[in-house]
């Protein structure tokens, strides 16, 4: 498990599995985002699996499955939503923790500077540069 935080109350991480579900929430986060559909992974880490495993430990679970390249501002307005309902620390998880960041970044153009949206996913290699003309046309819509 590669818990990398973005903000106190946002981090990414690769994808995890059930067993890391109780040092997740040891580290004190509520909410489990998943960010990766259930194509791309072994059924054992699929959407049912994941979300019985987190609900059984007490844990929110979400289901916002992107798909690579094919990212919609649906998948934004739902990272966002579920990021404003949590009641504590959100963890997401994609394949990387890259699709998270981007979604986390987009949820967030408006709300935080620009700088901060790339910056703080960079501080973890996560380059979210091609992201300025997108950021900042959201934040001009706020």
């Amino acid at each position: 498990m590669d818990i990398r935080p973005l903000t106190p109350d946002y981090a990414v991480s690769p994808q995890i599995a059930p067993s890391d579900l109780p040092a997740i929430k040891a580290a004190g986060y509520t909410t489990i985002l998943d960010n990766r559909p259930d194509g791309e992974i072994p059924a054992e880490l699929h959407t049912p699996a994941m979300r019985a495993a987190a609900e059984a430990l007490g844990l929110a679970f979400i289901a916002n499955p992107v798909i690579g390249g094919a990212l919609t501002m649906e998948n934004v307005a739902a990272q966002g939503a579920a990021i404003a309902a949590a009641t504590g620390p959100v963890l997401a998880y994609c394949a990387s923790g890259n699709r998270s960041s981007i979604c986390w970044a987009l949820a967030h153009a408006g709300k935080r500077p620009v700088e901060e949206l790339i910056g703080l996913p960079a501080r973890h290699g996560y380059q979210l540069e091609h992201l300025r003309p997108q950021l900042e046309a959201l934040a001009r819509e706020v």
